[in-house]
């Protein structure tokens, strides 16, 4: 790999490049170029091709890329390699598509719903209810970091990429790796360790945290992504 690549961030469900804010300091401070990206993703008319767009658009002339994609942004960043000239794809706590299956199908296919609801149990948590972003996604994250993403306000996100099947036949031909937070109540470690090795035949690795570690474990994260360079 060419010594020094773009890390181009692409974020999951809400689309915000703020997820990546903590990540983008510390790959700047190690001298890296790394852009992160906004999708559109309160726009009801914008799918994954839409998305893409945004990507491909944020990328410029830039060259050579690694996609960085964490959770929603797992289905986007194979589109991204089909475009531009990435090198490497690092899947962060991902969703990892078949050919032909929709976003909004991948939950069910993967049983993403019976994972989460069996960790809960384990760990003594409701298994029923509404959907609690403090308890799921931020129990990790600092009160000060997290205190900064609730003041943007809740994030939009159309239903219109779930609804739309994934288009490639295959994953592309590109070295993929794939890091997964081992405190990830929303997608369980040995669920996402079964998906990962059924659908792109090779191991995680993984790491403390939960489902949003660049907001959580920043160093950490980009500690591992300066290993995948060298």
């Amino acid at each position: 790999m060419a010594a020094n690549p773009t890390y181009v961030l692409i974020p999951g469900a809400g689309g915000s490049a703020f997820y990546w804010h903590r990540l983008v300091a510390e790959l700047a401070g190690r001298g890296r170029d790394a852009v992160a990206v906004d999708l559109p993703a309160g726009d009801d008319s914008a799918g994954l091709a839409e998305y893409t767009d945004a990507v491909v658009d944020a990328i410029g002339g830039r060259s050579p890329i690694v996609l960085v994609a964490q959770s929603m942004g797992g289905f986007t960043a194979p589109l991204v390699c089909e475009r531009a000239p990435v090198e490497m794809v690092v899947l962060l706590n991902a969703m990892v598509p078949a050919p032909g299956e929709s976003p909004g199908e991948w939950w069910d296919n993967t049983g993403q719903p019976q994972a989460k609801a069996e960790m809960a149990e384990r760990e003594g948590r409701p298994t029923g209810g509404d959907f609690d972003p403090l308890v799921e996604f931020f129990h990790d994250v600092p009160p000060d970091v997290t205190d900064a993403v609730f003041a943007r306000g809740e994030p939009e996100q159309s239903g219109t990429p779930f609804e739309r099947p994934w288009p490639l036949a295959s994953w592309p031909d590109v070295p993929t790796r794939f890091l997964q937070g081992r405190d990830d109540r929303f997608f369980p470690m040995e669920f996402q360790r079964r998906v990962v090795r059924e659908r792109l035949g090779i191991d995680l690795d993984e790491m403390p945290g939960g489902h949003l570690v660049a907001l959580s474990r920043p160093q950490e994260v980009a500690d591992r992504l300066e290993g995948y360079l060298s």
